[in-house]
Protein backbone atom coordinates (compact mmCIF):
# COMPACT_ATOMS: atom_id res chain seq x y z
CA UNK A 1 0.00 0.00 0.00
CA UNK A 2 0.99 3.60 -1.04
CA UNK A 3 1.00 5.60 2.24
CA UNK A 4 1.43 8.67 -0.43
CA UNK A 5 3.86 10.33 2.38
CA UNK A 6 6.15 11.15 0.14
CA UNK A 7 7.64 15.07 1.02
CA UNK A 8 5.84 14.91 4.33
CA UNK A 9 7.27 16.58 7.06
CA UNK A 10 7.36 15.31 10.40
CA UNK A 11 8.81 15.71 13.85
CA UNK A 12 9.62 12.96 16.72
CA UNK A 13 10.24 13.22 19.98
CA UNK A 14 12.58 10.90 21.72
CA UNK A 15 14.17 9.57 18.36
CA UNK A 16 17.30 8.55 19.33
CA UNK A 17 16.39 5.30 20.40
CA UNK A 18 13.17 2.67 20.69
CA UNK A 19 10.08 2.94 19.60
CA UNK A 20 11.01 6.82 18.59
CA UNK A 21 14.21 5.83 16.35
CA UNK A 22 11.82 3.09 14.64
CA UNK A 23 9.39 5.33 13.82
CA UNK A 24 11.63 7.62 12.36
CA UNK A 25 13.36 4.75 10.05
CA UNK A 26 9.54 3.96 9.10
CA UNK A 27 8.63 7.52 8.60
CA UNK A 28 11.72 8.14 6.41
CA UNK A 29 11.02 5.15 4.27
CA UNK A 30 8.20 6.04 3.39
CA UNK A 31 9.93 9.49 2.24
CA UNK A 32 9.03 11.95 4.87
CA UNK A 33 11.68 14.33 6.08
CA UNK A 34 11.60 13.94 10.42
CA UNK A 35 13.38 16.59 12.75
CA UNK A 36 13.99 14.40 16.06
CA UNK A 37 14.77 15.32 19.55
CA UNK A 38 16.81 13.58 22.38
CA UNK A 39 18.40 14.14 25.83
CA UNK A 40 21.60 12.73 24.88
CA UNK A 41 23.39 14.80 21.86
CA UNK A 42 25.58 11.84 20.45
CA UNK A 43 23.13 8.57 20.28
CA UNK A 44 20.51 11.41 18.60
CA UNK A 45 23.16 12.38 16.05
CA UNK A 46 24.25 8.89 15.84
CA UNK A 47 20.72 7.83 14.55
CA UNK A 48 20.58 10.91 12.45
CA UNK A 49 22.91 10.02 10.43
CA UNK A 50 22.42 6.67 9.88
CA UNK A 51 18.47 7.15 8.92
CA UNK A 52 19.95 10.03 6.55
CA UNK A 53 22.69 7.53 5.23
CA UNK A 54 20.20 4.75 4.39
CA UNK A 55 16.89 6.66 2.88
CA UNK A 56 18.29 9.80 1.58
CA UNK A 57 15.37 11.74 3.85
CA UNK A 58 16.74 14.86 5.46
CA UNK A 59 16.71 14.00 9.21
CA UNK A 60 17.48 17.13 11.69
CA UNK A 61 18.97 16.03 15.68
CA UNK A 62 18.00 18.54 17.87
CA UNK A 63 19.05 17.75 21.37
CA UNK A 64 16.10 18.88 23.65
CA UNK A 65 14.97 17.56 27.29
CA UNK A 66 11.10 17.65 27.25
CA UNK A 67 11.24 18.97 31.17
CA UNK A 68 12.51 22.06 30.34
CA UNK A 69 9.91 24.10 28.45
CA UNK A 70 12.66 26.26 26.49
CA UNK A 71 14.13 23.53 25.64
CA UNK A 72 11.14 22.42 23.82
CA UNK A 73 10.46 25.76 22.40
CA UNK A 74 13.85 25.70 20.81
CA UNK A 75 13.23 22.47 19.15
CA UNK A 76 9.81 22.89 17.61
CA UNK A 77 10.72 26.33 16.15
CA UNK A 78 14.57 25.44 14.96
CA UNK A 79 12.48 21.91 13.10
CA UNK A 80 10.03 24.30 11.86
CA UNK A 81 12.77 26.46 10.32
CA UNK A 82 14.79 23.42 9.10
CA UNK A 83 11.79 21.53 7.17
CA UNK A 84 9.73 24.69 6.59
CA UNK A 85 6.54 22.92 8.02
CA UNK A 86 5.33 20.54 10.37
CA UNK A 87 2.77 18.16 9.04
CA UNK A 88 2.98 15.50 11.10
CA UNK A 89 4.04 15.57 14.96
CA UNK A 90 4.82 12.00 16.98
CA UNK A 91 4.98 12.64 20.54
CA UNK A 92 6.84 9.88 21.84
CA UNK A 93 9.73 10.81 24.49
CA UNK A 94 9.15 10.04 27.78
CA UNK A 95 9.03 7.30 30.22
CA UNK A 96 7.76 6.74 33.84
CA UNK A 97 9.43 4.72 36.58
CA UNK A 98 7.46 1.12 37.24
CA UNK A 99 6.83 0.30 41.06
CA UNK A 100 4.61 -0.49 43.87
CA UNK A 101 2.77 3.14 45.65
CA UNK A 102 5.19 1.39 48.80
CA UNK A 103 8.57 2.45 46.97
CA UNK A 104 7.75 5.10 44.73
CA UNK A 105 9.31 8.42 45.77
CA UNK A 106 7.85 12.07 45.40
CA UNK A 107 10.65 12.85 42.82
CA UNK A 108 9.61 9.87 40.48
CA UNK A 109 6.08 10.74 40.89
CA UNK A 110 6.79 14.04 39.33
CA UNK A 111 8.96 12.59 37.16
CA UNK A 112 6.36 10.80 35.62
CA UNK A 113 4.00 13.45 34.99
CA UNK A 114 6.61 15.92 34.15
CA UNK A 115 8.27 13.82 31.07
CA UNK A 116 5.29 11.69 30.11
CA UNK A 117 2.67 14.11 30.39
CA UNK A 118 3.87 17.34 30.13
CA UNK A 119 6.32 16.67 27.91
CA UNK A 120 3.67 16.02 24.94
CA UNK A 121 1.97 19.04 26.41
CA UNK A 122 4.58 20.92 25.85
CA UNK A 123 5.32 20.17 22.21
CA UNK A 124 1.83 20.40 21.20
CA UNK A 125 1.57 23.72 22.73
CA UNK A 126 4.04 25.16 20.32
CA UNK A 127 2.83 22.89 17.46
CA UNK A 128 -0.63 23.37 16.90
CA UNK A 129 -0.52 26.85 16.54
CA UNK A 130 1.90 26.07 13.13
CA UNK A 131 -0.67 23.41 11.93
CA UNK A 132 -3.32 25.89 12.36
CA UNK A 133 -1.59 28.66 10.04
CA UNK A 134 -1.32 25.34 7.27
CA UNK A 135 -4.86 24.47 7.86
CA UNK A 136 -4.37 20.84 8.61
CA UNK A 137 -1.95 18.77 11.01
CA UNK A 138 -1.80 15.38 12.16
CA UNK A 139 -1.26 14.50 16.09
CA UNK A 140 -0.09 10.90 17.23
CA UNK A 141 0.27 10.22 20.32
CA UNK A 142 2.56 7.24 21.40
CA UNK A 143 1.09 7.24 25.07
CA UNK A 144 0.72 3.19 26.85
CA UNK A 145 -1.96 0.64 27.73
CA UNK A 146 -1.06 1.19 31.16
CA UNK A 147 -3.62 4.05 30.94
CA UNK A 148 -6.42 2.00 30.06
CA UNK A 149 -5.21 -1.27 31.51
CA UNK A 150 -4.45 -0.72 35.05
CA UNK A 151 -1.62 -2.37 37.16
CA UNK A 152 -1.00 -1.48 40.54
CA UNK A 153 2.79 -2.20 39.91
CA UNK A 154 2.53 0.79 37.30
CA UNK A 155 0.43 3.24 38.86
CA UNK A 156 3.11 5.95 38.03
CA UNK A 157 2.58 5.30 33.82
CA UNK A 158 -0.68 4.89 34.41
CA UNK A 159 -1.81 7.98 35.74
CA UNK A 160 0.35 10.00 33.31
CA UNK A 161 -0.58 8.07 30.26
CA UNK A 162 -4.45 8.00 31.35
CA UNK A 163 -3.68 11.96 31.64
CA UNK A 164 -2.39 12.07 28.28
CA UNK A 165 -4.98 10.13 26.89
CA UNK A 166 -7.67 12.33 28.16
CA UNK A 167 -6.15 15.57 26.83
CA UNK A 168 -5.58 14.03 23.27
CA UNK A 169 -9.22 13.20 23.02
CA UNK A 170 -9.91 16.33 24.17
CA UNK A 171 -7.61 18.32 21.70
CA UNK A 172 -9.58 16.36 19.49
CA UNK A 173 -12.67 17.88 19.85
CA UNK A 174 -11.02 21.56 20.20
CA UNK A 175 -8.96 21.54 16.89
CA UNK A 176 -11.13 19.65 14.86
CA UNK A 177 -12.77 23.13 13.06
CA UNK A 178 -8.76 23.79 11.97
CA UNK A 179 -8.54 20.22 10.03
CA UNK A 180 -5.88 18.88 12.63
CA UNK A 181 -6.76 15.42 13.77
CA UNK A 182 -4.77 13.47 17.18
CA UNK A 183 -5.21 9.64 17.44
CA UNK A 184 -3.29 8.14 20.85
CA UNK A 185 -1.39 5.07 19.68
CA UNK A 186 -0.97 2.64 23.46
CA UNK A 187 1.74 -0.03 23.47
CA UNK A 188 2.04 -2.74 25.75
CA UNK A 189 4.93 -3.90 26.68
CA UNK A 190 7.66 -3.30 23.92
CA UNK A 191 11.10 -4.64 23.47
CA UNK A 192 13.45 -1.31 23.81
CA UNK A 193 16.17 -0.80 25.25
CA UNK A 194 14.67 -0.29 28.75
CA UNK A 195 13.21 -3.53 28.58
CA UNK A 196 16.04 -4.89 30.98
CA UNK A 197 15.67 -1.88 33.64
CA UNK A 198 12.31 -2.36 33.80
CA UNK A 199 12.43 -6.20 34.15
CA UNK A 200 15.27 -6.06 36.85
CA UNK A 201 12.80 -3.34 38.68
CA UNK A 202 9.90 -5.85 38.41
CA UNK A 203 11.91 -8.86 39.95
CA UNK A 204 13.19 -6.31 42.41
CA UNK A 205 9.69 -5.39 43.88
CA UNK A 206 7.75 -8.52 43.39
CA UNK A 207 11.10 -10.72 45.11
CA UNK A 208 11.38 -12.70 42.29
CA UNK A 209 14.58 -13.84 39.81
CA UNK A 210 14.67 -11.85 36.97
CA UNK A 211 14.06 -14.65 34.42
CA UNK A 212 10.33 -15.36 36.45
CA UNK A 213 9.80 -11.78 35.94
CA UNK A 214 10.75 -11.59 32.27
CA UNK A 215 8.26 -14.24 31.67
CA UNK A 216 5.31 -11.80 33.32
CA UNK A 217 4.63 -9.48 30.74
CA UNK A 218 4.75 -12.51 27.81
CA UNK A 219 2.85 -14.85 30.05
CA UNK A 220 -0.07 -12.38 30.32
CA UNK A 221 -0.21 -11.50 26.36
CA UNK A 222 -2.47 -14.21 24.54
CA UNK A 223 0.62 -13.81 21.26
CA UNK A 224 3.24 -15.22 23.87
CA UNK A 225 5.58 -12.20 23.49
CA UNK A 226 5.83 -8.35 23.48
CA UNK A 227 6.34 -6.33 21.24
CA UNK A 228 9.08 -5.48 18.69
CA UNK A 229 9.18 -1.67 18.59
CA UNK A 230 8.94 -1.90 14.24
CA UNK A 231 6.15 -3.25 14.90
CA UNK A 232 4.66 0.04 16.94
CA UNK A 233 6.25 1.97 14.35
CA UNK A 234 4.00 0.41 11.72
CA UNK A 235 1.43 1.25 13.27
CA UNK A 236 2.17 5.18 13.90
CA UNK A 237 3.16 5.55 10.33
CA UNK A 238 -0.06 4.27 8.91
CA UNK A 239 -2.01 6.19 11.24
CA UNK A 240 0.34 9.71 10.46
CA UNK A 241 -0.65 9.30 6.82
CA UNK A 242 -3.43 11.31 4.90
CA UNK A 243 -5.01 7.59 4.66
CA UNK A 244 -5.89 7.31 8.48
CA UNK A 245 -6.39 10.84 8.75
CA UNK A 246 -10.19 10.62 9.40
CA UNK A 247 -9.39 8.04 12.57
CA UNK A 248 -9.62 11.27 14.82
CA UNK A 249 -10.34 11.43 18.98
CA UNK A 250 -10.01 7.84 19.51
CA UNK A 251 -7.46 5.35 20.91
CA UNK A 252 -5.26 2.15 19.39
CA UNK A 253 -4.09 -0.31 21.43
CA UNK A 254 -1.10 -2.37 20.00
CA UNK A 255 -0.69 -4.86 22.84
CA UNK A 256 -1.46 -8.83 21.22
CA UNK A 257 -4.54 -8.40 23.62
CA UNK A 258 -3.04 -8.22 26.51
CA UNK A 259 -6.45 -9.35 28.61
CA UNK A 260 -5.17 -8.35 32.09
CA UNK A 261 -2.25 -6.37 33.76
CA UNK A 262 0.63 -8.38 34.12
CA UNK A 263 0.68 -8.06 37.91
CA UNK A 264 -2.15 -10.30 37.82
CA UNK A 265 -0.26 -13.25 37.16
CA UNK A 266 2.02 -12.72 40.20
CA UNK A 267 -1.39 -13.76 41.75
CA UNK A 268 -2.02 -16.22 39.78
CA UNK A 269 0.93 -17.99 40.37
Amino acid sequence: MDLAMAGKKAIVTGGSEGIGKAVTWSLAREGVDVAICARRKEPLERTAAEIAKATGRKIVPIPADMTKPADVENFVSKAHAALGRIDILVNNAGSAPGGLIDHLTEEEWASALQLKFMGYVRCMKHVLPIMQKQKKGRVVNVIGNDGVKVSYWEIAPGAANAAGQNLTLALASQYGKDNISFVCVNPGPVRTERWVGLVKAMARDMNMSYDEADQLAPASIPLGRIAESEEVANLVTFLASDLAFFVNGTMIEIDGGQDKPLMDKVRDR
